[in-house]
């Protein structure tokens, strides 16, 4: 038995790019994967109007949904939201489609690795805070003997490249090794609109990061819009493949 999954990221409602939209929608509708995971940035600006379009476009695709949520879904025009309830549409857009998972296969547990603010600029960049963390290593915790496939989700990737620059994602170099320690065979993520597939070393700890690209017209380095088939068995082993859009098919 195996358990497939569509992991998508970045759709940025509000300049999204309804072509590469549509690859996936014909997609999932002539393989109808087990599920449809989006690493966040659902939107654009967190608008209203961008998280409805989102609600549509996801509540259509007739498969269940898991949804991260990442930095542009909080409010940016409206200061009071984004500080008191920043993910306040993001749950009723997850209330409304996200589904639930039920496999033999595989199991997710989410790492929230976004803020409403930092002591840095911009704010997009990743920050996982020490309560985030522990709550996620507690969720692993449980999972400890488990037999299926265990894959965190996250927006950020935890580490950075592996050219020896700086993370850009504080906390998470102690995360990587936090979660790999704790049984997880892998984690997903977005944002950086660039695909990665790699098993990287850190404290110690060895572990597989896959990353998907962006379904949006903000595209980086020359990277397509594209989205990832991920092919999940019991005891870690797990197969990916990267589907770029190419712009004859848009």
């Amino acid at each position: 038995m195996t358990t497939r999954l569509f992991h998508i990221s970045d759709v940025h409602f509000g300049v999204e790019d309804r072509a590469a939209m549509a690859v996936v929608e014909r997609a999932v509708e002539d393989e109808r994967p087990d599920a449809v995971i989006c690493t966040g940035d659902l939107t654009q600006r967190a608008k209203h109007r961008e998280y409805r379009e989102a609600a549509e476009w996801f509540a259509a695709l007739g498969v269940p949904v898991l949804l991260e949520p990442g930095n542009h879904d909080m409010p940016y025009y409206n200061p009071w939201e984004r500080f008191s309830d920043p993910f306040r549409r993001f749950r009723r857009l997850q209330e409304r489609v996200g589904g639930t998972l039920h496999s033999d296969d595989v199991v997710f547990v989410s790492l929230l690795t976004t803020v409403s603010a930092q002591l840095r600029f911009p704010w997009s960049d990743g920050v996982i805070k020490s309560a985030a963390l522990e709550q996620t290593v507690e969720q692993l915790s449980r999972l400890k003997n488990e037999p299926r496939t265990v894959i965190v989700t996250a927006h950020h990737p935890l580490l950075g490249p592996e050219t020896g620059e700086k993370n850009p994602t504080i906390g998470g170099d102690e995360a990587f090794i936090a979660i790999a320690s704790a049984g997880a065979d892998a984690v997903i993520s977005g944002h950086v609109h660039i695909p990665f597939d790699e098993v990287r070393e850190s404290g110690g700890q060895s572990m597989r990061l896959i990353g998907t690209g962006t379904l949006s017209t903000r595209l980086r380095n020359g990277a397509p819009p594209s989205y990832r088939v991920i092919t999940c068995e019991r005891g870690g082993r797990i197969s990916t493949e990267l589907r770029e859009i190419a712009e004859v098919a848009r």
